[in-house]
């Protein structure tokens, strides 16, 4: 009996010492400090990858953030708005590791070209990649590549009490159209975004009535929408189901502002929708 006790604590005490092995071992592989990146609102920042990317996430909508057309190893990201406050981005590789970033906006990067090493990645082969697309997904991949894109309209704008509003260029992808618009604030107040609406309306009213519209849900906004602070540029893109508009109508972007009369206008033919940018 004696015997048997004894081989029965020694047992105990083997699995007593491998289980606070097991646990000491997952408390120093499992954390990873994130690395420190740096991105601004007129340059793009490319982070290269050893292998293919297969999932991205950012931690505020004022990051924009793609996977570079054609390629599948390398993100480039960007302010969607000067001055953001600190957030993060996570990106998941096809070899199953994870990178993890702290994201801060400065004027000037030090670096706008950065090969990622592949050994800071938390190793996760337990990763499952799914092959199905997501539709919602593939709209806000879109948006945010259109938001990095060069202006290529001029002259379709309007302007108020330093506050200006441009439209940059229209796309087209799918059955979806992509507004790619500039907000300028020049003064020292902050604009509060109210509303953002699309409408298509007559050419000739004397009054604007329920009637006399057509509103225009969005399907996406990307970018901020809710403020333009004081001396600061910002890119937002408004995605719409594609429509064309009706003759002797006009589709009006328009953008009003809480508590406040500095309200604009774009008016956009039917013409330069039809002309819109295939991506």
């Amino acid at each position: 009996m004696k015997k048997i006790s004894a081989v029965w604590i020694m047992g105990f005490i083997l699995f007593m010492g491998a289980t606070g092995f097991a646990q000491d071992k997952t408390k120093t592989s499992e954390v990873i400090q994130p690395q420190l990146l740096a991105v601004t609102f007129a340059k793009t920042t490319n982070l290269i990858f050893p292998y293919a990317v297969k999932s991205v996430d950012k931690g505020s909508k004022d990051l924009l953030v793609q996977v570079a057309k054609g390629v599948e190893n390398i993100i480039q990201v960007k302010a969607a708005v000067q001055g953001f406050a600190e957030t993060n981005l996570t990106v998941i590789t096809a070899d199953g590791k994870l990178y993890s970033y702290v994201v801060d906006y400065t004027d000037k990067p030090k670096a706008l070209n950065i090969k990622v090493d592949a050994s800071p990645g938390i190793n996760n082969t337990d990763a499952r990649f799914s092959l199905t697309s997501d539709n919602e997904a593939s709209i806000q991949d879109y948006g945010q590549q259109v938001a990095l894109k060069k202006p290529i309209l001029k002259n379709i704008k309007d302007s108020k009490a330093d506050i200006e509003m441009s439209l940059d260029g229209i796309y087209i992808h799918d059955q979806m159209l992509y507004f790619q618009i500039s907000l300028s604030n020049n003064s020292n107040l902050a604009y509060n975004i109210d509303q953002l609406r699309f409408y298509i309306h007559d050419k000739k009213r004397s009054k604007r009535t329920a009637s006399q519209e057509t509103e225009l849900q969005p399907e996406q906004l990307t970018g901020n929408v809710r403020i333009i602070r004081g001396q600061s540029k910002q890119t937002i893109v408004v995605t719409l189901q594609k429509f064309t508009i009706p003759d002797q109508k006009f589709l009006t972007a328009q953008l009003m502002e809480s508590n406040g009369g500095r309200n604009l206008d774009l008016k956009i033919k039917n013409k330069l929708l039809v002309k819109a940018k295939l991506l």
